[in-house]
Parts: C-alpha cells; sequence; structure tokens
C-alpha cells in the first residue's frame, strides 16, 4: 500500500499491555504515524523502549456488576471521554478498537465527523463476554459491528460469535492471531542463579496466572491428587501468581498430601517469568475460559509442551498428540491421564516442544503487522 508513512492510524487499547507491544512495534514501521492511545500503561517490555507512540488517556477503571465463580463475571470497563478530543484533534484515517467498550462506541459515533476507516479487534469468543443473551449488550455490538469497516480476531470462535451473532459479513472477517508475544521480552538481564529450580522433580509442569476460580486452579489440583491416589507423585507443579483462591488451594495440598508436589512461587515480575517457562517441561492452562490466553503462545515460544483447556481461544493451536493436548473445563481425570503421559514417559515432553516452536515459527509479531497493514488496505479500499 502506497503512502503509509503519511496516514495516520489511531489504537484505541484499554490496556498497552506488553504483549501488544512487539505486534504494535512492527506495525509502527509500516505506518509511523501510528498513536496509542490507552487507559493503562504498565510501562515498555524489555527491547521496546520507545517503539510505539504511546498516550495516556485518564484512567481504566473496571466495575464489576455481577460476580462470576467461574467466569468473567459482568463487568464495565470505564475509559476516559477524554478519547473523543483526542481523536477529533488526531484526525486519524484509521481507527483499531479493541472489542466493544465505550471507546468503540465513541469510535463508532464520531466515524462521520472525523471520516476515518474503523477495524474492530475482537480478542476471541467466551460466554462470559459475549453476552449472547443480553438483547441491549448484542444490539449495541450489532450496531458498532455494522459501522465497523472489517473485524479481526484471534480464533475461529471469535469468527464464528461476529459473524453468526453479531451479523458481521464473513468476508469482512479476518482470522489471524494478532497478539504475539516475544522471547526476548521475557528474559531479564539477570542471572539464573537468582531463582532457584534445584528441589524441581521433573516432569515440572507450569502454571501461571491470577489464582481466582476462572483460571482453574483447583482443576489441576485435582488432577494431581487423582495422581498422588494412584501412587504417581514424581513430578513438580510450578505454581507462579496469587490471587483470592490461594488460601484455599493451598489448604487443598494438604488435606491431598501434595506438599511435596506443589510449589508456591507467587507473584513474579513479567521480566523474570521466562526463567520459569525454561525450568518447566509442560506448561498447563486449565481455565474456565479465557477469550484469548497469550500465555499459552509464551509457553509454545520457549518450546514447551501444553495441556491446554477448550475453554481458552488458544486451545485452537494444541494439535492433540503432537504438541500437547486438550482437555474440557473441570475434567480433572483427563486432566490427570494427560499429565500420566509425560509422567510415565520422560521424551513426551521434548519431542511436543519441538513441535509448539515449530508451529510459533509462522505466528510472529512481523507476520501479524503484515496481516493488520493487509486489513487496513481493505478498510481503505
Amino acid at each position: 500500500m502506497d503512502g503509509n508513512e503519511s496516514l495516520q492510524v489511531a489504537w484505541l487499547l484499554p490496556v498497552a499491555w506488553f504483549y501488544w507491544q512487539p505486534v504494535l512495534s512492527e506495525f509502527t514501521r509500516i505506518f509511523p504515524k501510528t498513536t496509542v492511545f490507552t487507559g493503562l500503561f504498565p510501562g515498555f517490555a524489555k527491547g521496546y523502549e520507545d517503539s510505539v507512540n504511546i498516550e495516556l488517556v485518564g484512567e481504566m477503571k473496571v466495575v464489576g456488576l455481577t460476580k462470576s465463580e467461574t467466569g468473567y463475571g459482568d463487568n464495565f470497563t470505564y475509559l476516559s471521554p477524554a478519547i473523543i478530543g483526542q481523536l477529533l484533534k488526531l484526525r486519524p484515517n484509521l481507527v483499531f478498537t479493541s472489542s466493544f467498550g465505550i471507546w468503540t462506541l465513541f469510535a463508532v459515533l464520531l466515524k462521520p465527523i472525523g471520516g476515518w476507516r474503523l477495524i474492530i479487534a475482537y480478542e476471541g469468543s467466551a460466554p462470559g463476554v459475549d453476552y449472547r443473551n443480553s438483547w441491549l449488550r448484542l444490539t449495541l455490538r450489532r450496531i458498532m459491528v455494522s459501522a465497523a469497516d472489517v473485524c479481526i480476531t484471534n480464533s475461529h470462535a471469535g469468527k464464528a460469535y461476529l459473524t453468526e451473532f453479531l451479523k458481521a459479513p464473513a468476508e469482512r472477517v479476518f482470522v489471524e492471531p494478532y497478539e504475539i508475544p516475544v522471547l526476548d521480552a521475557f528474559l531479564a538481564e539477570t542471572s539464573d542463579s537468582k531463582v532457584d529450580f534445584s528441589s524441581l522433580k521433573h516432569p515440572t509442569f507450569l502454571f501461571a496466572g491470577h489464582v481466582v476460580p476462572r483460571k482453574g486452579l483447583k482443576c489441576l489440583l485435582e488432577a494431581c491428587a487423582i495422581l498422588q491416589s494412584q501412587g504417581h507423585s514424581n513430578y513438580t507443579l510450578l505454581v507462579v501468581g496469587d490471587g483470592t483462591q490461594q488460601e484455599e488451594l493451598e489448604a487443598f495440598c494438604e488435606q491431598n498430601d501434595l506438599i511435596d508436589c506443589v510449589q508456591w512461587r507467587g507473584r513474579v515480575d513479567y521480566k523474570d517469568i521466562g526463567y520459569y517457562f525454561q525450568a518447566a517441561d509442560i506448561f498447563v492452562l486449565p481455565t474456565q475460559e479465557d477469550t484469548w490466553g497469550v500465555v499459552v503462545l509464551e509457553a509454545m515460544l520457549f518450546g514447551k509442551a501444553v495441556l491446554c483447556s477448550k475453554g481458552a481461544g488458544t486451545s485452537e493451536l494444541i494439535v492433540d498428540g503432537e504438541n500437547g493436548y486438550t482437555f474440557s473445563p473441570d475434567d480433572s481425570e483427563a486432566l490427570a491421564n494427560q499429565m500420566l503421559q509425560f509422567i510415565t514417559d520422560p521424551t513426551l515432553s521434548t519431542i511436543m516442544g519441538e513441535k509448539s516452536q515449530h508451529i510459533m515459527s509462522q505466528y510472529t509479531p512481523a507476520a501479524a503487522a503484515k496481516v493488520l497493514a493487509k486489513i487496513a488496505e481493505t478498510a481503505l479500499a
């Protein structure tokens, strides 16, 4: 596409999280006049300092309307209306906006005034965020989708939601993983000696995430309890993260004699998490629901076999029997059987880990940026 250097592009992201930055950096190489507007910016990931023009607009706040024991719950994300002035001042040619929040609504309402083309990026489908039984939410989303020139989603489940429920024309919905992490952002310039892994038994399984019901750690620990009852304890489960369910699950470990198998490492800085991926043999995401689950891609980049719940969008990247296995949320027995295969065959994690890396070789920030550029060309046509 000619004239990229002169095109003004705005990205509206509630959170400009670390894993967004590699793709946005590559995208900025194609469209130098790109500005990312966000309500929460945790700082730049290692190696991406000042690679993207970030503008913090107000402060993002998540307001919980109803709670869910296993899902996302009914939430409203507050984002500053000051984005209106920012968009009218910038007058971008293209606006990429994330999902169906208030900023997307503003971008839709202002589109006739600003004259921009609009691209909606929907991370993926999950019961807790699809609101399929909410007439009001679906109506608003259908209005937003009808105003969008193009949509993109990470997963085929996301496309099904956009086309079947929100009535987006199939030819205007692109499926391509666009939230792609890179290895360099994980490995801090520190020595491995700062993290002690000498007590690990192999195979080592890794869980990394919030210790809350939605993330499904209880299902994973129940699988460990099943293995314990069968006499299998020659492995380690590393738990990285903390949350409201930790005390309950630590008590579960005590009651089921899992103290020697489970190590609680607490919250870890993003820049240091790579050491835990390196130390582990298999990554486990037992989530009840995740629209995407970028942590699975992170594990695959590190060459890890993956056990992934079908509740995660990234389960689409797991080829059963090749780079890992998928299982239904809450099916602790199936998960225990899958874990047992790695315990009884020490070579399996290496073979499957190599397959994970091979799969990830096609999903790079540069490749994702090219797809986004193609989508931009479609929107501008």
